[in-house]
């Protein structure tokens, strides 16, 4: 039962990774407009973008997880 834990724990640890993308996305996006104002719609929608795949990478991990859970006890 502990390993089943420890599993899901390991699956549940995508949100760590998508949070940390996320992160680092948002901080260069802010520079790049800071940098290029009238180029803000292009470097917005690729923002936009970038952001939901990390987030449904995380949402993946979470559903493994919980999945590992509710299927192996």
């Amino acid at each position: 039962m502990s390993l089943i834990a420890i599993g899901a724990g390991v699956a549940a640890l995508a949100g760590i990774g998508a949070g940390i993308g996320i992160g680092k996305a948002t901080s260069s996006a802010v520079d790049a407009i800071a940098r290029q104002p009238e180029a803000a719609g292009k470097i917005r929608s690729n923002l936009i973008l970038g952001c939901a795949l990390a987030e449904a990478t995380a949402v993946y991990g979470f559903v493994i997880g919980v999945l590992i859970i509710l299927f192996l006890k």
